[in-house]
């Protein structure tokens, strides 16, 4: 009904113009002295004639609009035929329409050539930048000293920092970078346990972790990723205390830590991009990128991430591993 009444004020002109001209028909009769009869019965068929009109009319007009309708939820790359023109202003509204979908469409290329070439870029800096980390890993493997295993530790959060930017970039590419297989669990945990070895006991924070024997399907680079990023933040904010890792049944993988919490104003944003909130003033190093790439990640994994927290108490992040299940079977 409503975009009945939208056409009607759209072809006001033309219903006023055929109103008029009724009027003066009617006019010129009454005029002429002519029965009512005469009068009455031409006016009628006028008015059937244009009632008729405009039941087609309205017709065509509604095809069109769902027609437009349809175009409307379709990107600009895949819009196709438009409805034929119905007269110069359709032609010209097309024509723009046209132009502007040209544009579109080089702006989409120049911008997906540009992204390409960045990716490329950081790909081969990521791996150009592994070798003198590499090399002064092995440099400082040669001594034992409280400066060496200070240089290692930093030299640790750089690595970090590395894989972030790699995952950041790849992080909207095609889905054939995600192989699932089935995998150990523990595995995948015990090797990301073992990259934080030195952190550990740098921090003198205990590791509490329980071996679940649990088999998934899962992409094993992307998960550890995940579970390095949250055991990463764990030893971050936490300064006495442990870590602890668990799998809750049925099969939800939790990370827990006495650090200083997370405040209740900041949870509900923590996976934002860039948002670090309280904590990011704390160490002023927070990005507000790790969280938001886990989240990422996850969803595309399938795995649905909660954190919880208290502030000055810890906090507890779960990966709920159960769909594998299904997938698997």
């Amino acid at each position: 009904m409503r975009l009945f009444f939208s056409y009607l004020r759209q072809r006001r002109k033309g219903l006023l113009a055929l109103a008029l001209f009724c009027a003066v028909f009617t006019v010129s009769f009454i005029l002429y002295h002519l029965p009512i009869s005469a009068v009455l019965y031409p006016t009628l068929f006028c008015i059937l004639l244009g009632a008729a009109f405009v039941i087609w009319d309205f017709s065509r007009a509604k095809r069109k609009h769902e027609k437009l309708s349809e175009i409307q939820k379709m990107t600009a790359a895949i819009i196709g035929v438009l409805p034929d023109p119905r007269g110069a202003d359709d032609e010209d509204y097309q024509a723009i329409i046209r132009a502007l979908k040209r544009e579109v469409n080089e702006s989409n290329a120049a911008s997906s050539a540009r992204y390409q070439d960045l990716v490329e870029y950081y790909t081969v800096w990521v791996h150009q930048i592994k070798t003198p980390i590499t090399s002064m890993r092995l440099s400082l493997e040669k001594e034992d000293t409280a400066l060496s295993r200070k240089l290692s530790s930093d030299l640790f959060q750089i690595e970090q920092y590395v894989e972030m930017v790699l995952a950041y970039l790849r992080l909207d590419a095609d889905s054939s970078d995600y192989v699932f297989k089935e995998v150990s669990l523990d595995e995948i945990i015990e090797q990301s346990i073992s990259r934080f070895a030195g952190e550990f006991i740098a921090r003198n924070i205990r590791l509490n972790y329980t071996p679940s024997g649990k088999t998934v399907v899962t992409d094993e680079k992307w998960l550890s990723f995940v579970i390095e990023q949250i055991l990463s933040n764990a030893l971050k904010y936490t300064r006495e205390g442990e870590i602890k890792l668990f799998l809750r049944e049925p099969e939800t993988l939790c990370i827990e830590d006495t650090g200083i919490g997370i405040d209740p104003a900041d949870l509900p944003r923590v996976f934002e991009k860039g948002y670090t909130g309280f904590n990011g003033r704390y160490d002023k190093r927070a990005s507000g990128i790790g969280l938001y790439l886990c989240r990422q990640i996850c969803n595309n994994l399938g795995i649905k991430i909660r954190i919880s927290s208290k502030l000055g108490e810890g906090t507890s992040v779960s990966l709920d591993l159960t769909q594998y299940k299904l997938k698997n079977e």
